[in-house]
């Protein structure tokens, strides 16, 4: 039985963000890191952008070249998967090993969610977007011509429409609620996107279930449900994840929408942590869950202090960001309960939208423009609110907004 001060289970951008700062901050014990994935860590976001796209080399995903873990002393155990936990021994079964910690640091990720089979859920050529495989797979399915339903209109479903446009694709988007980025975005902010597909050639279809993906042994369509059908070659899923959590369970870890941790990261087990999309934390009065890249990184990066015994909280600085067709968005901030929007927009196309509850700003969706990004994220991790009329004039320099 091999054992480490450490292991981390999960190879992703929360995973490896753990495994560098613990050895960054001197920690000498031995490290595992295990990932079910073939890759060594690698970064998401570009998945279902450049890499779809054919524009970014698979090499350029790796967060870290495979050497550093070697030279860092941290044992990558990849394509494996642990099975089991025992709390009471501090050990795991990995594969047929089993792997004794002083500390075990639960980084499982997310799962993408998928329809039921009963209705066409898993019909060959429905696809999901989480991991390089999955891109590996869907990528020959984007020619010329070719039709393509996307069910979902969050940002992955809008994300790969837009690949899908730019590759002159024929491309349907159904989106089940009222509107395209319901549960994220303020109705500014999905006007702003919708127009955007439209003037692309995507074909929105807003408030509009579906019974079923149609096909026999393969998908050949959308079945909506007042009957009418939306042909496809392929059918992309892109409704929601659902948090890792068995592992967790089975050690018999608190789980609530994920796995849940205290301030420090630490969960009801005084030996295991947790952090990435898998992990709720506490944020204000409320115990969330925050599924980005900038979460993962920075929640991964406290714990690692934490198991050397820094006792800082970790304090959520939330942002997210979106590449559709020549727009950059980025988002400063978490909207969950605005009741006031304020747009800005600028002389160069670039356009703002703020989000204010009961007089706070609380957050921010700039569209090409870096400048009201940068401001608005700095306001709201400092408490500041500037009055939204003062946001609003599209006279007032937005340097000078900080000074409020």
């Amino acid at each position: 039985m091999t054992n480490y001060g450490v292991i981390i289970v999960g190879a992703g951008q929360a995973g490896c963000s753990a495994a560098v700062k613990l050895r960054n901050l001197g920690y000498d014990k031995p490290i595992a890191l295990i990932g079910e994935e073939a890759h060594p860590p690698y970064q998401r976001p570009p998945l279902s952008k450049a890499y779809l796209l054919g524009k970014l080399p698979r090499d350029r995903l790796f967060l870290r070249p495979e050497s550093f873990f070697d030279e860092h002393q941290v044992d990558l155990h990849l394509n494996q998967r642990v099975t089991d936990i025992s709390v009471d021994d501090q050990t795991l079964v990995c594969d047929d090993q089993t792997l004794a910690f002083e500390h075990l640091v639960l980084a499982t990720g997310s799962t993408p969610n998928r329809l039921p089979e009963s209705i066409g859920g898993s019909l060959t050529g429905t696809y999901t977007i989480r991991g390089i495989a999955d891109i590996d797979a869907i990528a020959p399915e984007f020619k010329q011509g070719r039709k393509v339903a996307i069910i979902g209109g969050g940002y992955i479903g809008l994300e790969v429409a837009a690949v899908a446009a730019k590759l002159d694709l024929d491309v349907t988007l159904i989106e089940a609620a009222p509107r395209i980025l319901q549960r994220v975005a303020s109705p500014e902010t999905a006007k702003y996107f919708r127009e955007l597909h439209d003037a692309n050639n995507v074909r929105i279809l807003e408030g509009t279930k579906i019974a079923r993906v149609t096909g026999e042994g393969r998908a050949d369509g959308v079945e909506l449900a007042n009957g009418d059908v939306v042909p496809a070659d392929f059918v992309v899923l892109g409704i929601g994840i659902t948090p890792n959590t068995a592992l967790a369970e089975t050690a018999g870890v608190t789980v609530e929408n994920g796995i849940k941790t205290d301030a420090l990261g630490r969960t009801s087990h005084p030996c295991i942590w947790a952090a990435g999309d898998c992990a709720t934390f506490p944020h204000g009065n409320a115990q969330i869950r925050l599924e980005s890249v900038g979460n993962a990184i920075d929640q991964a990066e406290t714990v690692a202090e934490n198991i050397l015994g820094a006792t800082k909280p970790y304090k959520a600085k939330p942002w997210f960001w979106s590449d559709q067709y020549h727009v950059k968005l980025q988002i400063a901030g978490l909207n969950a309960g605005y009741d006031q929007v304020v747009s800005r927009e600028g002389d160069d196309g670039s356009y703002s939208v703020w989000n204010y509850c009961e007089g706070k700003l609380i957050a921010t969706d700039a569209m090409n423009d870096p400048r009201a990004y940068m401001v608005a994220k700095r306001l709201i991790e400092s408490g500041k609110s500037p009055h939204p009329e003062m946001v609003a004039d599209r006279g007032t320099d937005l340097k000078s907004i900080l000074k409020v």
